[in-house]
């Protein structure tokens, strides 16, 4: 991580997420690598499934390389299981530079969320607060979004995501935590885990 605009900005920083979510690196030179992993891992023991075996590669292919064009740094994936149940996660990292050379308190970020939002439609739900983490202050976005069952069918649904928008020290950008998961039953409980994984991350030099 770096930046032009000052000179000790931030190094790296650091996650901690529960045992089961995998980590795909999304940069072109360690994408296909880590893509290759997680694939080998999900059939281990299972040679009779060639074909959904490369679909998944090709789908985990595509949304890395669509994440990464967005400025998306690294993609964390759920494999946490519940008896023979995976639970469907994920958490994308994002470093999003600034427009202007002046920071952006969060304060005045959550102010433009709030009035974006308030100009979208009533299909997203969506809740803005600013948080105080380790790593510093953050804006906290929580959106609940109702979808459509699959194939157009009358079954609808809600997926869930919280956005934590944290600005970098001693520089003009912000780092994008983006977590979601389609299961609204369990989307208090998730969304814990998520404030718990955002408030884990600490800057390193």
């Amino acid at each position: 991580m770096t930046t032009t605009e000052r000179a000790t900005p931030p190094a790296d920083y650091r996650l901690l997420l529960p045992e089961g979510w995998f980590r795909i690196l999304l940069d072109p030179d360690q994408r296909t690598r880590s893509v290759d992993a997680l694939v080998e891992r999900q059939f281990r023991g299972i040679d009779n499934a060639p074909h959904l075996k490369e679909e998944l590669r090709g789908d985990l292919y595509r949304r890395a390389a669509k994440a990464y064009r967005s400025g998306g740094i690294e993609l964390y994936l759920s494999l946490q299981a519940v008896g023979p149940f995976t639970i469907p996660a994920s958490l994308l990292v994002t470093l999003a530079p600034l427009r202007h050379a002046e920071p952006l308190p969060p304060e005045d970020l959550a102010r433009v969320l709030a009035e974006d939002a308030g100009d979208g439609d009533d299909s997203a739900a969506v809740e803005i607060s600013v948080e105080e983490l380790s790593a510093g202050t953050a804006v906290r976005v929580r959106r609940r979004e109702r979808q459509q069952g699959e194939n157009g069918g009358d079954g609808e649904h809600a997926s869930v995501s919280v956005e934590y928008h944290l600005p970098v020290p001693e520089a003009t950008a912000y780092l994008l935590l983006t977590f979601s998961t389609p299961l609204e039953p369990i989307a208090d409980a998730m969304a814990g885990l998520f404030d718990a994984v955002a408030g884990s991350l600490t800057w390193t030099e």
